[in-house]
């Protein structure tokens, strides 16, 4: 009877890790995350340099994969100095109190075509939504600069207002110079 519990309990505790899709690592040299946002004429362009994810990924059971992200914010990068410590200041991310970007899956499914549906959760300073990521899956193959190792490619757009997760209060905005809107695009190449 020991021995019918103690396997019950052994289902339980491991069922819900033997259900989750292979672990992947991120690619850092080939995994980016852009952003673009317009000033007053001009489209500034940058990018977030630091940042840690745990992906798992199954695209014939994409119900068992899970995609979450931190990104340290003061890697921000816009080849500026004096704009990128602006950006880390209170004005934008007051990245002294609020140090990442964090992204955390609920639910992936899968869409039309080579289209995965990323359900979750993006934390910007104190400003947590939900969100649907759609990620366009370029597939696998074994990676031809390491034998033995495979790769598999995603990317994502989507667009959102800044100003709905506090990054400026609103004053660059009115004046025209800092638009509400930011364009993100995260390409990502996956290893295992």
């Amino acid at each position: 009877m020991k021995r019918i519990i103690l396997a019950l309990l052994l289902f339980v505790v491991m069922g819900p890790f033997q259900a989750m899709a292979q672990e992947w690592k991120l690619d850092t040299a080939h995994t980016n995350f852009y952003f673009e946002v317009k000033h007053t004429y001009a489209i500034v362009r940058g990018q977030f340099m630091d940042y840690t994810g745990e992906v798992y990924f199954d695209p014939e059971n994409p119900a068992k994969s899970k995609f979450n992200f931190d990104i340290k914010v003061d890697s921000v990068d816009t080849k500026i100095g004096k704009r990128d410590t602006h950006l880390r200041s209170p004005d934008f991310f007051d990245t002294g109190k609020y140090p990442l970007i964090i992204f955390r899956s609920s639910k992936v499914s899968r869409g039309k075509d080579n289209v995965y549906i990323v359900d979750g959760t993006l934390t910007i300073k104190d400003v947590s939504k939900n969100l649907s990521l759609e990620f366009v899956y370029h597939g696998q193959k074994d990676n031809p600069l390491k034998p033995g190792e495979t790769v598999a490619g995603l990317d994502s757009r989507l667009t959102i207002d800044r100003l709905e997760y506090n990054v400026g209060d609103g004053k660059f905005y009115k004046m025209g110079v800092v638009d509400k809107d930011v364009n993100i695009a995260f390409t990502m190449e996956l290893l295992r």
